[in-house]
């Protein structure tokens, strides 16, 4: 059992049916037909998914202009008719726009804001400057052979119940036999590793002490694997974690002896803390939601990570 404080964290209100939820693209770029799929589910749980009015933007390898892109997030932010966020995908680019964003609005009228990858640095910019929860899950351009019916029972349960998520690590994840015994408890920060490295030296990353640091990644050989944690380890900021909690390393072979296993057993087994590997958590199949910015629990022994909502129930408008 997990306690119910969240450590000042802001839950914003659970999502009901009939409210309408903005599809921004604040990363890279998508496309209506890849979308169509996950708006269809949204109109299932009774939601109204709208799309930004530059959710299909294109401009490179980003989802239109820095300008764009953060005028779609502001717009969603200070529109009371919006209650949630959802980000149609990652791939690259929120770094540059973060720094845009009216956290007077997030801190005024708190909406959930769902989404990964890439997104880890949008909800690290939220965290920092209105100390928002978020959730930690698939994005709006829905694939149902990577995130089947489970996939989307798991994000609906955090984004439309205030009951606690418990995920359990799957003994055939990659990932399964990355652990240090024992079990901890702190508010759960982090999800895609690349984003959290890079977010060193800026405002954004955010303290982890005594945090239970959720890492997962997709398409990084294990010697950049080992590269981002030592700069983390270096750079002192695993200092004072209280626990780990590993996802999924998706695609993270270089025909190297040396295994992702092997890497994060290393750079994360003498951290002296309790560290949960197997966590059906990132880019891989079968991946289910997680709240973030919330007190959590990863316990060796029950093999589950445990936390409490991003949401808070709905008061009267």
């Amino acid at each position: 059992m997990i306690s119910e404080d969240t450590t000042a964290a802001v839950r914003p209100p659970v999502l009901v049916p009939g409210d309408a939820v903005l599809l921004v693209s604040p990363s890279g770029p998508t496309s209506p037909e890849r979308v169509a799929r996950g708006m269809e589910l949204l109109v299932g749980w009774g939601l109204r998914p709208v799309p930004a009015p530059n959710a299909y933007a294109r401009h490179g390898f980003l989802a239109g202009t820095d300008d764009l892109r953060a005028a779609d997030l502001n717009a969603a932010f200070a529109d009371p008719e919006i209650r949630g966020v959802i980000c149609t995908r990652g791939g690259y680019g929120v770094q540059r726009i973060v720094d845009a964003i009216d956290m007077a609005a997030v801190r005024r009228d708190p909406k959930v804001v769902a989404g990964f990858s890439d997104i880890t640095a949008l909800q690290f910019a939220l965290w920092r400057g209105a100390r928002l929860a978020g959730v930690h899950g698939p994005g709006a351009a829905w694939r149902d052979e990577r995130t089947p019916l489970r996939s989307a029972e798991s994000l609906h349960a955090a984004l439309m119940t205030t009951e606690p998520v418990t995920i359990s690590a799957v003994p055939t994840e990659e990932t399964f036999d990355v652990r240090v015994p024992g079990h901890a408890t702190g508010t759960l920060l982090g999800g895609n590793l690349c984003m959290i490295a890079a977010s060193i030296g800026t405002p954004d990353l955010p303290d982890l002490t005594g945090a239970v640091l959720l890492i997962e990644d997709v398409q990084e050989p294990p010697y950049k694997v080992d590269r981002m944690l030592t700069h983390l380890r270096r750079a002192g900021a695993l200092d004072g974690l209280a626990g780990v909690a590993v996802g999924q390393f998706t695609d993270c072979g270089d025909g190297w002896d040396t295994t992702i296993v092997d890497v994060l057993g290393e750079r994360l087994g003498d951290l002296g803390v309790p560290v949960l590997g197997g966590l059906p958590i990132g880019h891989g199949p079968g991946q289910l939601t997680v709240p973030v910015g919330t007190r959590a629990t990863v316990n060796t022994d029950t093999n589950t990570l445990t936390a409490s909502p991003a949401v808070s129930p709905r008061l009267p408008r």
